[in-house]
Order: C-alpha cells, then sequence, then structure tokens
C-alpha cells in the first residue's frame, strides 16, 4: 500500500512538471527570430497579447493554433520594422481591445473598474442612512423641543387629572 501511496506521488510530480514545463515550450523553434533582440522584443510582445481562444492566457503560454499564427504574424511585423506600438496598434485594430491582456485606460476601462466600487458606495450610503433614519424613528420623544415638551406634559398631566378616580 505504500509503495502505491509513493508511486502515485511520483506520478502526481511528473504530470506537475509536464503542466508546468508546457508553457516553455509553447514558442516552436521555427518560430523563433535569429536575431536575439527582436526575438526578445517579439517574446515581451506576445506577454502581452491575448490568446483568444483559451482567453486567460498570453499567445506566448498557449499552444492553439491561433496562438501560433499569432506569434508568427508578431515576429513577421517586427522582421518587417515595425515599432511594438505599430503592431499593437494592428492587431488591436484587427482583433478589437480584448486581444490585450492589459487593455488602455480610456474612459470606458475606467467606468468599468469603478461602476463595481460606486455600486458598493452607494449601498454602503444606503445602509447608513436607511440605519440612522430608523434609529431616529424609534425615539421620536428626543426630537421634540423644550417647549413642545412642556406642553405635552401639561396635555398629559391635564388628561390625569380630569379622569374620575
Amino acid at each position: 500500500m505504500t509503495a502505491l501511496r509513493s508511486g502515485g506521488r511520483l506520478l502526481a510530480v511528473i504530470a506537475m512538471a509536464f503542466a508546468l514545463a508546457a508553457p516553455a515550450v509553447a514558442v516552436q523553434p521555427g518560430e523563433e527570430l535569429k536575431d536575439p533582440q527582436l526575438e526578445a522584443r517579439a517574446r515581451a510582445l506576445s506577454y502581452e497579447l491575448r490568446c483568444m481562444v483559451c482567453q486567460n492566457q498570453s499567445i506566448d503560454d498557449s499552444d492553439a493554433p491561433l496562438a501560433k499564427d499569432l506569434r508568427v504574424l508578431v515576429r513577421e511585423r517586427i522582421q518587417a520594422g515595425d515599432s511594438d506600438a505599430q503592431v499593437l496598434s494592428f492587431l488591436t485594430a484587427r482583433y478589437g481591445e480584448f486581444v490585450l491582456l492589459r487593455p488602455r485606460l480610456t474612459w470606458g476601462t475606467a467606468l468599468l473598474w469603478l461602476f463595481a466600487p460606486a455600486v458598493l458606495a452607494i449601498g454602503l450610503i444606503g445602509y447608513l442612512v436607511w440605519g440612522w433614519r430608523s434609529r431616529r424613528r424609534a425615539t421620536g420623544a428626543d426630537g421634540l423641543t423644550e417647549a413642545e415638551q412642556a406642553r405635552l406634559q401639561a396635555l398629559l398631566d391635564r388628561e390625569d387629572g380630569s379622569r374620575p378616580a
């Protein structure tokens, strides 16, 4: 039984090692550029671009055929002399802002980021106002002025005196 458990653990460790090593081999040897500086730029850009199939992986980490095509396209554009900004704007024009793993900060994205905290703040303020009003209603006599309290007390005293004993 112990040998089976240790064999299972070994198998789990091997599987984990393969899973962690998979992104390292995502870029195929034929895709790499010969110039190390251009390859470094291509790698940096590939980490900024989203795989449209996997959606939460960069094209550098993904094994999807579309990611491979995008990696090749990035390298072709870099080899043609495009700057990083030109490559990103080309891909953004073609695929939309969704292709960027870190979208640019625009009014639209700022509204999306600020919407949830704003709703939370409005809810918290509403809850505090509701609690304040309900506590205030529960202690309604405290809201009377001294003159009103004296008049109320006089009315209550007169009512008590007019009752038959």
